[in-house]
C-alpha cells in the first residue's frame, strides 16, 4: 500500500460493495433451489430478496447515522464479520425462518458498509476527484450485480446450495482479511451531531434530491425489471439469449460507471439535466425497434451504458445537497434507489397489465418526467445551480 494507498483503498472498497451485493443479488439465480431445499413455493421462497431490500430501504437513513461517528475501518470489520456470520448460518441451515432472519440482519447493516465506501473513496482523494473514486465503487456495485446470480447458480448446480451460500462468506471473508492488514484506521476528523445531520431534512434541495433519484432510479429499474420478459415475448428471444442479454446490459453498466466518474467530475449539474432525455431517447428507440434482435442488442448496451451512468449521477445528486453528512446522505440514497425500483417495478407492471409488455417503457416515461421536474426544481431551490457545473 505504500505506493499509492488511495488506490488500494478503493480497490478494496469496491471488492466489500461486491461481496455485499453478491450477498443481496446471488440469491435470485438459486430460488428454485430454495424452494426446494426448504419445501416451501418459488414465491415463498423470493422472500429471501424481498425481504432483503425491505431491509436495506428502512435501514438506509438510519444505520449510517448511529455509525457516522465510529472510526471508519473499525465499522467496516464489523459490518463484514456481521455478513460473514450471516451466510455461515444460511449454509448450514435447515429452517427457512432461520435463513431469512441470517438475511434480513446483514441487510440491515447493507447501507452502513455502502455509504461508507462511498464516503470514503471520496475523502480519500481531491474535492475534484472525488466523483471519478465513486464511479470506482460503482464498478463494484454493477459487478455484484452483474456477477453475483450466474456464479453463485452455476457453483449451487454444480455443488450445491450450501457451498453457493459459502462462497459468499468466502468472498466477504477475503475482503475481511484485506481490510484489516491494508486499510489504515479512519478515524472522523470532524464528529458532526446526529441532530446536525439529521437537520440537513429541513432543506428543499435534499427533498427534491431524493425525488430526483427515486423518480431516475424508477425510470431505469421499473423498464428494466420487466426486460427478460420483453425479450421474450417482444423480441422473441430464446431463453439462453435473453440470459447473455442481461449479461449484456450488466457489462455495459460497469463501462458506464468508468464514463460517469470523467463527466461528473467535470459537468455533474448538466448530466442530472440531460439524463432523461437520453434515457427517454432509447426508449423510444426501443419501443420502434425492440421487435428486431440485432438492434435491441444495441439498444441494450446503450441503455446499460446510460443506466451506469445514472446511478452515479443518483448518488452525487443527494450527496451534493448534504455534504457536511456524507454517511446520511448516501444512505438516503441507498433508501430512495431502492424506494425507485419498487415504484418503479409497480407502476410499469400496471402497464403492462393494461396495456401489454410493449408499452413497459410508458412507465419509464413517466417516471423520466417527474425526475426532469424534481431536477429543474431543484436548480432554482436555494443551492445554485452554478455549484455543480
Amino acid at each position: 500500500m505504500t505506493a499509492n494507498p488511495n488506490k488500494w483503498l478503493i480497490i478494496i472498497l469496491a471488492l466489500g460493495v461486491f461481496g455485499i451485493l453478491n450477498t443481496e443479488m446471488g440469491v435470485i439465480g438459486i430460488l428454485p433451489l430454495i424452494a426446494e431445499h426448504y419445501a416451501v413455493s418459488i414465491a415463498t421462497a423470493g422472500l429471501a430478496v424481498s425481504l432483503f431490500a425491505l431491509a436495506i430501504a428502512v435501514s438506509g437513513p438510519i444505520t449510517p447515522l448511529l455509525f457516522s461517528r465510529m472510526n471508519r475501518k473499525t465499522t467496516m470489520l464489523l459490518v463484514l464479520a456481521i455478513f460473514i456470520l450471516g451466510n455461515a448460518v444460511s449454509a448450514a441451515t435447515s429452517n427457512f425462518t432461520l435463513l431469512l432472519i441470517a438475511r434480513v440482519i446483514p441487510a440491515l447493516f447493507h447501507p452502513v458498509y455502502v455509504s461508507l465506501a462511498f464516503t470514503a473513496a471520496a475523502s480519500s482523494v481531491s474535492k475534484e476527484e472525488a466523483p471519478k473514486a465513486v464511479s470506482k465503487i460503482f464498478i463494484g456495485v454493477s459487478a455484484g450485480m452483474v456477477l453475483g446470480v450466474p456464479v453463485t447458480s452455476l457453483i449451487a448446480e454444480a455443488t450445491s446450495l450450501s457451498m453457493a451460500m459459502i462462497f459468499l462468506a468466502l468472498v466477504i471473508a477475503l475482503v475481511f482479511l484485506a481490510t484489516f492488514l491494508f486499510v489504515p484506521a479512519m478515524p472522523v476528523s470532524e464528529k458532526v451531531s446526529y441532530g446536525a445531520q439529521v437537520s440537513v431534512l429541513k432543506r428543499s434541495a435534499i427533498w427534491l434530491s431524493i425525488a430526483a433519484v427515486i423518480f431516475m432510479n424508477g425510470a431505469v429499474y421499473g423498464v428494466y425489471s420487466y426486460l427478460a420478459e420483453y425479450l421474450e415475448t417482444v423480441t422473441n428471444m430464446a431463453w439462453s439469449t435473453v440470459s447473455f442479454a442481461l449479461f449484456l446490459y450488466g457489462a455495459a453498466n460497469i463501462v458506464g460507471n468508468f464514463l460517469a466518474g470523467k463527466l461528473l467530475a467535470t459537468y455533474a449539474y448538466k448530466c442530472a439535466v440531460i439524463f432523461p432525455f437520453v434515457l427517454g431517447a432509447v426508449y423510444i428507440v426501443m419501443f420502434s425497434m425492440g421487435q428486431i434482435g440485432i438492434s435491441m442488442f444495441f439498444i441494450i448496451v446503450i441503455w446499460g451504458v446510460v443506466a451506469g451512468i445514472g446511478a452515479n449521477i443518483n448518488q452525487y445528486w443527494i450527496t451534493s445537497a448534504a455534504p457536511e453528512a456524507p454517511e446520511f446522505a448516501n444512505g438516503l440514497f441507498l433508501t430512495s434507489a431502492n424506494l425507485g425500483t419498487t415504484f418503479g417495478a409497480t407502476v410499469c407492471g400496471l402497464f403492462i397489465t393494461g396495456m401489454g409488455t410493449p408499452y413497459v417503457v410508458l412507465g419509464g416515461f413517466l417516471f423520466l418526467l417527474l425526475s426532469s421536474i424534481s431536477v429543474l426544481l431543484r436548480s432554482s431551490s436555494s443551492i445554485n445551480a452554478k455549484q455543480f457545473t
